[in-house]
């Protein structure tokens, strides 16, 4: 992306919107312009080189809808989207770049690296749990970037997360079963966002863990994924592309 270029945003009023702003001209780009709920995506695709979203499930097919009809790219960052979204996104990446991620972080998508091959490299008789912390005004659980990370662990022992993935333990659960991969969800105060997955077997235990400090680090990594994103054909990408991995 060339210095000047045009950043729509989606979801402008929101925290993370405020915090792109502010990435987007650091970089030396423009904002375009930025909408919220009942505003026009069209408007702003026709606009803007570049889309960023991070409003809500709801509001995706809409946006993707407008990044179609303008031909520009557009990166994904909401998060809490179900199989459906996923679906849309597949669909939109036949016409436009679609870059979709549950977290745009540099150093989580470096984490996400690390945990797959971890995974990959430790046996069945290796525990796999992710924990993750929030904010206290956090709606979804567990976050995108815990899915993120699961789903990596997944890749690395070749299952699907969706077939071993273990949630809210409560009362009386039984022995932990083999292969599973835990998730456990804590929020409060105004933590921006710490995870950690936990490796664990007999005697000894790995932790890989990544802690958010300001949102301004998902900010910066979404601008560098719009940047990437320009002049890409039509396809769905993902942020290890971003940094090669």
């Amino acid at each position: 992306m060339t210095v000047g270029a045009r950043v729509g945003i989606i979801g402008s009023a929101g925290r993370m919107g405020q915090a792109l702003a502010d990435a987007i001209t650091a970089a030396g780009h423009d904002v375009s312009g930025g909408i919220d709920q009942g505003g026009d995506p069209l408007a702003l695709a026709q606009a803007s080189d570049v889309l960023v979203d991070f409003s809500a499930p709801a509001a995706l097919e809409f946006n993707l809808d407008a990044a179609i009809h303008a031909g520009i790219p557009i990166v994904v960052g909401t998060t809490g989207l179900a199989e459906r979204h996923h679906w849309l996104v597949d669909a939109a990446a036949v016409s436009v770049p679609v870059l979709q991620t549950g977290n745009t972080s540099l150093g989580v998508t470096l984490l996400a690296h690390l945990v797959r091959e971890a995974a990959t490299r430790l046996g069945e008789d290796w525990d796999i749990e992710i924990v993750e912390t929030h904010h206290r005004m956090k709606v979804d659980a567990p976050s995108g970037t815990a899915l993120l990370l699961g789903e990596a662990a997944a890749a690395g022992r070749g299952v699907r997360l969706a077939e071993e993935r273990v949630a809210g333990r409560d009362g009386v659960t039984g022995a932990r079963l083999a292969g599973t991969i835990g998730f456990a969800a804590l929020r409060g105060g105004t933590v921006a966002g710490d995870h950690t997955v936990h490796f664990l077997a007999d005697n000894e235990r790995i932790a890989l863990s990544h802690l958010a400090e300001n949102r301004a680090i998902f900010a910066r990594g979404a601008v560098r994924a719009a940047q990437w994103l320009i002049g890409k054909e039509p396809g769905r990408y993902s942020m290890p592309e971003v940094l090669g991995l």
